[in-house]
């Protein structure tokens, strides 16, 4: 049986327009009364990366949210809006996230609600490949199901950050950063994400690409008009629809790729079915990239060497100075704790060896001060 995919054309953030596509998506995968009951408590799993306004495109935007929530209020369910920001999985966080995002503003004027349960909460996940129990956000207890509200954009170390990677924000706080450090390779991080997918068990994910993020992504690249809203009982599907649109091959992007090696999604668009727009119609081909990836020469030179070539083709950070504030946001939250402030504030790598690649310091840096640099060599190995 082929799994359904809503595609509807939007192009801008005006209210109405966006009810109407969030409308069209429910109908188009059956009508709202098929998943949801009313009285149902639902949980609007964003991404709520960091504060950064709507414009930057860096997280769900908060009239892709608002028409949710109206729509899903106005049948009669109720309405928590959550995520686990970058950083510490603190009120004090989470408060300046919602409001500098603009969704407190959505919650005030829908009558939802946001999370504040900062508790967490032992999980079985028996469906997993390396994780088999999770310590995941305990407001997952709090509601009857779950719906993923990702943002079109592409990411650094995992190529385009979709539905299924969305669902890292159910992994509390820095614990997401144990993530990093014990899966330091792309492949393996990439089945813990969908292992994290596969206990957060979402209903039905969504996907504001009205307008994507492109380049340094997920929170430092360019906002990008692409116009679609995406809609699907599964999220493995969905990113299969959002990567073509973004110009990517399936095998590019390692959460695509490995949902079909596992066997949750085939390759190509036989086990779909898009209702509404054709998805050729959409796609971007000049889509840009985020240029830090370690391409897949690796995996064809002898065992024995690929240590040595990753440690000296490795991408590392290169800190802006005109940009850098001295925050310590990435010193802090640095997995590999390779970091710290030298005495003009600016962040310095102290190990290169040791850094994992993660960029979660570019990811998380609040001024976009953080840059990659990658070695000739494998710049001209990733053309």
């Amino acid at each position: 049986m082929k799994n359904l995919i809503s595609l509807i054309r939007c192009n801008d953030y005006n209210p109405a327009n966006v009810e109407d596509a969030i409308k069209q998506s429910f109908d188009n995968l059956g009508g709202i009364e098929k998943y949801i009951n009313k009285g149902d408590k639902v949980l609007l799993k964003l991404n709520l990366l960091m504060r950064k306004r709507p414009e930057t495109a860096a997280t769900t935007h908060p009239e892709f949210t608002r028409a949710l929530c109206k729509v899903l209020i106005d049948y009669g369910a109720r309405v928590v809006i959550g995520d686990s920001p970058g950083g510490p999985f603190s009120k004090a966080l989470l408060s300046s996230v919602y409001k500098g995002t603009g969704i407190e503003q959505v919650a005030n004027d829908t009558g939802a609600e946001l999370n504040w349960n900062l508790n967490s909460a032992k999980r079985d996940n028996p469906n997993g490949l390396l994780l088999k129990n999770l310590t995941v956000t305990d407001m997952l207890n709090d509601v009857d199901k779950v719906i993923s509200v990702s943002k079109l954009k592409t990411h650094g170390m995992c190529v385009f950050t979709g539905a299924v990677k969305n669902m890292f924000g159910i992994i509390p706080g820095l614990i997401k950063a144990e993530y990093h450090i014990n899966m330091p390779k792309v492949d393996d991080f990439s089945d813990a994400l969908i292992d994290v997918c596969l206990a957060a068990k979402p209903l039905l994910s969504f996907m504001d690409g009205i307008v994507g993020m492109e380049g340094a992504g997920p929170s430092s690249g360019e906002p990008r008009p692409v116009g679609a809203v995406i809609a699907s009982t599964s999220p493995y599907h969905l990113d299969k629809v959002a990567v073509k649109i973004a110009g990517f091959k399936e095998n590019e992007v390692p959460t695509v790729k490995r949902s079909i090696d596992r066997g949750l999604c085939e390759s190509g668009f036989g086990d779909v079915e898009i209702v509404g727009e054709n998805v050729d119609n959409f796609v971007i081909s000049d889509f840009k990239r985020a240029k830090v990836i370690t391409p897949d020469f690796f995996n064809y030179v002898p065992k024995f060497m690929q240590g040595f070539l990753r440690k000296r083709l490795k991408a590392i950070p290169k800190f802006d100075a005109e940009k850098c504030v001295g925050c310590g946001d990435c010193v802090n939250l640095c997995p590999a704790k390779v970091l710290e402030l030298g005495d003009n504030k600016l962040p310095i790598l102290i190990d290169k060896n040791a850094c994992i690649s993660c960029f979660c310091c570019q990811e998380l840096c609040p001024k976009a001060a953080v840059k990659i640099r990658r070695p000739l060599f494998l710049k001209l190995l990733s053309r």
